[in-house]
């Protein structure tokens, strides 16, 4: 091999392994880092402040366990009812979503983001649906499946996600729209707050629509089949549902 071409070559690699050992570690670290430390700012947060030319954030950070146990409940019955029985990905949901999209072309869309995915996205990345930010989305989301609790996964969640203009987490949630903390929200209104999730800036717990009305209620319904939400280190009671996937172990 030509000398002039070898030597180039291996400054490239070089720089390329040298890359890559800084993005792993650093993207380690901070997934480490996050499992102990409250997150208070995000990248949504930003982005949301430069598209609106505002700095307002209305955000709160509190412990799982000053929230409603209703609200887990409600974010798993409306966004991922499987939470609790799979690794950071819902691949039956995936096949489900799949199928659906491709049978209705010119229909709405069907998800599949489980709460792990989106709480990956919220805190280390960015909005969009190219494969590159998708490609991250995994990486993250199976991260914090092999570094975070459920427990962790879950207060990360309700504490970072967008709940409305300049809202984030569920106790300013609780707060600017229904005027108590988050540990006093209702069982209907944590389903109310769950039916806005899909697009919180167009939908409203605060005033909500009658589609919003109905969303709460078919939510209220399937938390029915979903278990109280265990503390760290437990596993969930199947006693605690109505049937279900969770009803038998």
């Amino acid at each position: 091999m030509c000398p002039f071409f070898y030597s180039p070559m291996k400054i490239l690699f070089k720089y390329i392994r040298w890359i890559s050992g800084l993005f792993f570690a650093s993207t380690i670290l901070a997934v480490v880092f996050y499992r102990f430390v409250p997150v208070y700012l995000t990248p949504l947060m930003i982005i949301r402040c430069v598209e609106t030319g505002t700095l307002t954030i209305h955000h709160h950070w509190v412990p799982l366990d000053e929230m409603s146990p209703h609200m887990p409940v409600a974010v798993m019955a409306s966004e991922d009812g499987r939470f609790l029985l799979h690794h950071g990905f819902d691949f039956d949901a995936i096949e489900k979503a799949a199928v659906h999209n491709m049978t209705n072309k010119h229909g709405r869309k069907h998800g599949a983001s489980t709460i792990t995915q989106q709480t990956a996205k919220n805190v280390f990345l960015w909005p969009g649906r190219s494969w590159v930010r998708k490609g991250f989305e995994v990486y993250f989301t199976a991260l914090i499946e092999l570094l975070w609790s459920k427990q962790r996964i879950m207060e990360v969640y309700l504490n970072s996600i967008e709940m409305g203009s300049s809202i984030y987490g569920l106790d300013a949630c609780a707060e600017y729209n229904f005027g108590k903390t988050a540990s006093e929200l209702t069982r209907s209104e944590c389903a109310l707050i769950a039916a806005t999730l899909p697009n919180p800036r167009k939908f409203s717990s605060k005033y909500p629509s009658a589609y919003m009305r109905k969303r709460q209620s078919r939510i209220k319904h399937e938390m029915r089949y979903i278990p109280s939400f265990p503390k760290e280190g437990e596993d969930y009671n199947p006693q605690t549902s109505s049937g279900g996937i969770y009803s038998t172990k």
